[in-house]
């Protein structure tokens, strides 16, 4: 499936209470509408898959997973379990369904290349194929450096930084200390540096 729309019928229901914060519209505000009429959806769709693509690595995973994490939304709501942050909530069975899907690591060797660094535009439309080229191979530097982060720094750069999350909300969706997270993203960053040659 391409785009950013769930599936219709992804998830039945509308049991969720609080979907979302201020805050976390505002994040969300880019999300395409879902063509449900589920809030929850609606609402974490978009930024659910956008995260699990990169750290997997794969859009049809990324998919696969997100379709997962709402089927346990709906068996929590339809269980009256639900909790009292859903963006938390969902971030973090989404971080944990990624780590299980790459820890089976089969589908690794057939996927190995990411759709992510081709996401990206390029900065404008005219340019020369020798600045394409350049923009190209630095995406794919970037690229290769987040890949070969640490798998909790990977995922605590991807919520900070892609997400655009606080601290404060990447610690509660990943059950850590702000502190912890400061020093996880501080050892990313200084990782990435170093792979991309730039003075620490």
């Amino acid at each position: 499936m391409s785009g950013g729309q769930p599936p219709a019928g992804l998830v039945r229901g509308n049991r969720w209470g609080k979907v979302n914060d201020e805050a976390g519209q505002n994040r969300h505000s880019d999300v395409e509408p879902s063509r449900t009429p589920d809030p929850l959806v609606t609402a974490h769709y978009g930024r659910l898959r956008r995260l699990c693509r990169v750290l997997l690595g794969d859009p049809q995973e990324a998919e696969d997973v997100v379709q997962d994490v709402f089927l346990k939304a709906h068996e929590a709501a339809r269980f009256g379990q639900p909790p009292l942050d859903w963006s938390a909530w969902l971030t973090r069975v989404a971080v944990n369904a990624c780590r299980d899907r790459r820890r089976a690591g089969g589908w690794m060797r057939f996927r190995f290349h990411s759709t992510a660094v081709d996401d990206a535009p390029l900065a404008t439309d005219g340019l020369g194929p020798a600045d394409a080229a350049l923009g190209a191979e630095t995406r794919q530097r970037i690229w290769e450096a987040f890949r070969a982060l640490p798998r909790r720094q990977q995922e605590i750069f991807a919520l900070r930084y892609i997400e655009e999350q606080s601290t404060v909300d990447v610690a509660a969706a990943l059950g850590l200390s702000p502190g912890s997270v400061k020093r996880h993203l501080y050892r990313a960053i200084r990782r990435l540096r170093r792979a991309l040659g730039e003075p620490r």
